[in-house]
């Protein structure tokens, strides 16, 4: 218990995670290149991120644009905050809120672009509006992307990929639908940046394939 309380105030007086409470919380909607990264790059969006390994990994990648890593336990986010203060990863920042709750944070057209990354995959039919390409989410992400913007999903659950194309394929505001059953033997395969989670490489050396689909939403 001391551990994790420890690391939640680390996480608060960081500067690299906002949540409820913290400096930015109430007004960094609209003003994350002003305020968190001081610079006019474009801000990509790490959905349910976990431990942030895409956030943090892209942010070293490309220090030309802004990652954010979005999850609601603290207990993971702290691994990522890490990782980026320990790497001085100043295009890299966490926000620790609900998916549901994202404009809240962010304005119109401020995301330029979002990755969602092996999410779980709620396959109970009760479920269903809390998979993160429902329609409740699609909504949500529609108020603060740029119009045009890419949505990545990277899943080893057959169910909730052929959730999403079926879903995804009906949707007049969801354009350029591609995917592939198998990532790594895909024309797609250099569109993870050769970023892999622990969790992916659990799911690779258990058999599994991994599913990956991507479009743009106006």
């Amino acid at each position: 218990m001391r551990k994790k309380l420890r690391r939640f105030k680390e996480i608060r007086e960081s500067g690299i995670v906002i949540e409820r409470n913290t400096p930015l919380s109430n007004i960094i909607k609209g003003q994350w290149n002003a305020l968190q990264f001081k610079n006019e790059n474009d801000n990509i969006l790490e959905l349910a991120c976990g431990r942030g390994e895409y956030t943090t990994g892209m942010g070293k990648l490309f220090p030309d644009r802004n990652f954010i890593g979005v999850d609601l336990k603290g207990s993971r986010l702290w691994t990522g905050m890490y990782v980026a203060r320990e790497e001085k990863l100043t295009n890299t920042a966490f926000l620790r809120t609900q998916i549901d709750h994202l404009d809240r944070f962010f304005s119109p057209g401020e995301v330029n672009e979002i990755w969602i990354v092996f999410p779980d995959p709620r396959p109970k039919k009760s479920d269903e509006r809390r998979r993160l390409t429902s329609t409740k989410y699609l909504d949500v992400y529609r108020k603060i992307l740029v119009k045009g913007g890419w949505i990545h999903l990277k899943t080893d659950s057959d169910g909730l990929f052929q959730y999403s194309l079926e879903l995804l394929a009906k949707q007049p505001f969801v354009k350029e639908l591609q995917f592939t059953l198998n990532l790594y033997e895909s024309k797609f395969s250099e569109d993870h940046h050769g970023i892999t989670t622990r969790y992916e490489r659990e799911f690779i050396s258990q058999g599994f394939t991994i599913k990956y689909l991507k479009f743009r939403l106006f």
